[in-house]
């Protein structure tokens, strides 16, 4: 299933730079495949889709080479293939 992992709400007047997005499997056995998307406007754009990761393993989605901004009421959302194996950290600077 699909969850919000982070939300820049339509009045915050703030505009996030997201500069890192790394996606780890915590399941000791098996890999699991992520997908990460903006979504905006009822609809997901995706950032990216069908990414295996290994057990035990991370994965640099995104680093500050290759940031992007996620402006008003825009929403990175993210799903996982086996539920509960793959935890997502977004590190991001906001500026007003």
């Amino acid at each position: 299933s699909t969850s919000t992992l982070l939300q820049n709400s339509a009045s915050s007047n703030k505009v996030f730079k997201i500069n890192t997005i790394l996606i780890s499997n915590v399941d000791g056995t098996n890999s699991a495949t992520a997908a990460i998307s903006l979504y905006s406007g009822g609809t997901d754009r995706y950032i990216a889709k069908g990414i295996s990761v290994p057990a035990g393993a991370t994965v640099v989605l995104i680093d500050k080479n290759s940031s992007l901004y996620l402006e008003e009421d825009k929403i990175i959302r993210g799903g996982a293939s086996a539920a509960s194996d793959l935890e997502i950290l977004i590190c991001y600077e906001e500026i007003s």
